[in-house]
């Protein structure tokens, strides 16, 4: 029910923002922008999600408190998506609509999501040589990198990027040989 919630809803905002993109002749960066912005606002404001989630407090009350934080100071689109969430009880799912309009967002701008494991640190200049050779192997303009150390691994590096992964560790190297000769003494 949540996937369709945050569908139903992120595809609706994400009309509303393409449109006023092809408006304007803009790529869905300030929109996109905003929409961060927005998050980052609600996560540094946990009690504002109490509040909105909060049966005890009345939905007129709530739709008062958006009104008067959000309009003017955001783009009207994002204004009135936040507005219609809470009018429509849907505000639990505000995380997952935005996740889900984001996801589309980035995928529209052709910003690949790319997570790298590696058993040690990269340096800087480790790092960029890794995002270029992404970009020349996949069919992004930019990557949004994240990074994450597993001693683990023992060596080499694990990448995923969607769906997709590439896993040349020395784990797995250690893995799929101790398989071969596992199938090896029981043949």
């Amino acid at each position: 029910m949540a996937k369709l919630v945050s569908k139903t809803y992120g595809e609706a905002l994400l009309q509303i923002a393409m449109e006023k993109e092809r408006e304007k002749e803009g790529s869905g960066v300030e929109f996109y922008s905003e929409l961060k912005g927005l998050v980052k606002i609600l996560k540094e404001n946990p009690k504002f999600d109490d509040l909105m989630i909060h049966p005890g407090i009345a939905k007129t009350e709530k739709l008062s408190v958006v009104q008067k934080v959000f309009q003017g100071r955001t783009a009207p689109e994002i204004y009135e998506f936040l507005y219609l969430v809470v009018e429509k009880d849907r505000y639990r799912d505000i995380y997952d609509i935005i996740k889900y309009v984001s996801d589309k967002m980035k995928e529209w701008q052709k910003i690949g999501v790319t997570y790298v494991t590696t058993p040690i640190p990269l340096s800087d200049a480790q790092k960029e040589q890794v995002q270029k050779r992404i970009l020349e192997t996949a069919p992004y303009k930019s990557l949004e990198m994240h990074y994450r150390v597993n001693p683990e691994l023992i060596g080499g590096m694990v990448i995923r990027i969607g769906d997709r992964v590439v896993d040349s560790s020395v784990k797995r190297k250690l893995d799929d040989l101790t398989k071969q000769l596992l199938q090896i003494q029981l043949g």
